[in-house]
């Protein structure tokens, strides 16, 4: 008889999701994660940390409130790291203890350590005191997560070269800032320093950012970030770093050299895989450290299965929560449909960029016709309240059968508001829903209603000239 029915390698959003699936169906479910790594990266130096340093941000600044008081108010002065990180341990720390209450209440065993397959049944489980112990389980899950890569050319020393996991490591808050890489990641940190007062400069060797959301939300990230000196160097490699003692010196192949405080890596990531020797296993993986899986997220060995980040895209905490439901179910023989491909994604850069469903550019490369509705925050009496002037909503229909074909948001509350549109979309809803729906006034929710009679009066004129 094996030791568990399930065990679950890594205590992320994915990992922690599968094991409370699987122990809820009730199996015998164990998990093993480092015992400074409970929750996952996302918990202690990604998504968590990272939300909660930009909404210190937003709050210590005062930046979403100088449309209203003024250019030059703050509400603090001299902000230190300690006034940015004060927030951040508090809230990991309650989220880490929600964890851990999570898995005891549903009992499931958690060991505190590393793990390696020993056959394609069998982990060993290294304890923090060095010593090994064998545990089998009917089906494994692996959910280890990934780690920033870092490049082997530049010496990183998490102090003043660094890579996103290790930024809360400053000392202070750094005057000037390079920050190579122009992706999710990139961008998040570039506008929390930007908003901080540090003069920021992102490298990117692509020719653009972000070139997966609509054009219009990007130029108008962009717009606001230049507003608050961000220096963008796109088409740019980065061909040495050096440090010295008063700072760093990132030398570009172009020939540019950019002085800094400190310097920022976020060129992409890696998956942790390197010490599970999963060859033991059967397994294998690619040469960013992903694992191949398929629609029900079984690897090549049908009983072990592999959620989160260490798969590839899109590698969120929140389809990583759901994959992980998703594979404990299908490993429990448990009915589960198949996850949604309408996934909404949300960028915490300031302000806010969320989406659902196709692009402007996707729809006109798919020869898909659509008619676009918006709506500004600066009309919304909401928007004048809480003084967000340049905040949007962007909807795009199908003038056929007026169905929502996406759904754009940038501005306060994007990643919150974005739920309406996945649910109208989600349920097959069209656009004369929202048009004829009453919304709370005054809310930043209405302006799903002005879009919608943006584009529907758009509609109507042209079955006018038809008529």
């Amino acid at each position: 008889m094996r030791d568990f029915d399930m065990l679950v390698i890594g205590s992320g959003p994915g990992g922690q999701k599968a094991a409370i699936a699987a122990a809820k169906l009730g199996r015998r479910v164990a998990v093993i994660d480092r015992p400074d790594m409970v929750g996952g990266v996302s918990i202690h130096s990604g998504t968590i940390p990272s939300k909660t340093l930009r909404e210190a941000v937003l709050y210590l600044t005062g930046l979403t409130q100088r449309d209203l008081y003024g250019q030059s108010y703050r509400l603090k002065e001299d902000i230190t790291v300690a006034d940015l990180t004060a927030r951040t341990q508090h809230v990991v720390g309650r989220e880490v203890d929600v964890i851990r209450n999570q898995l005891s209440r549903n009992h499931v065993s958690l060991f505190a350590g590393t793990g390696r397959f020993v056959d394609d049944h069998t982990v060993a489980l290294r304890e923090v005191n060095g010593h090994e112990r064998l545990l089998s389980a009917g089906h494994i899950i692996i959910a280890t997560g990934t780690r920033p890569a870092r490049p082997a050319s530049v010496e990183f020393d998490d102090r003043t070269i660094m890579d996103s996991d290790k930024v809360l490591n400053l000392e202070r808050v750094p005057r000037s800032m390079v920050i190579v890489g122009a992706g999710v990641i990139g961008m998040e940190y570039a506008s929390m320093f930007a908003a901080l007062g540090s003069k920021v400069t992102v490298v990117e060797q692509r020719p653009g950012m972000l070139d997966f959301c609509d054009v219009e939300v990007i130029e108008s990230l962009k717009y606001h970030l230049r507003d608050l000196a961000v220096t963008f160097r796109f088409g740019e490699t980065v061909a040495a770093v050096e440090r010295h003692p008063r700072g760093t010196l990132t030398i570009l192949e172009s020939g540019k050299k950019i002085p800094a405080d400190a310097v920022m890596y976020s060129a992409g990531r890696q998956g942790l895989t390197d010490d599970l020797e999963l060859d033991k296993a059967g397994l294998s993986s690619d040469r960013r450290g992903r694992i191949k899986v398929d629609e029900h997220y079984r690897t090549e060995v049908p009983h072990i299965y592999a959620v989160g980040d260490v798969i590839g895209f899109p590698a969120l905490a929140a389809t990583s929560m759901e994959q992980g439901r998703t594979a404990a179910y299908h490993a429990c023989g448990e009915p589960v449909n198949q996850m949604d491909g309408l996934q909404p994604i949300g960028i915490y850069t300031i302000p806010e960029i969320s989406f659902i469903g196709r692009t402007e550019d996707q729809l006109t490369e798919e020869s898909v016709p659509y008619e676009v509705g918006i709506s500004r925050y600066r009309e919304l009496a909401r928007g004048q309240i809480i003084g967000d002037s340049h905040g949007m909503l962007k909807l795009l229909v199908s003038p056929d059968d007026r169905r929502l074909l996406g759904v754009h948001c940038f501005g306060t509350g994007a990643t919150e508001l974005i739920h309406i549109g996945q649910s109208v979309m989600g349920c097959g809803g069209t656009v004369d829903y929202l048009v004829d729906a009453v919304f709370n006034y005054p809310t930043l929710a209405e302006s799903y209603k002005v879009a919608a009679l943006d584009a529907t009066n758009k509609i109507r004129q042209i079955d006018r000239l038809r008529d």
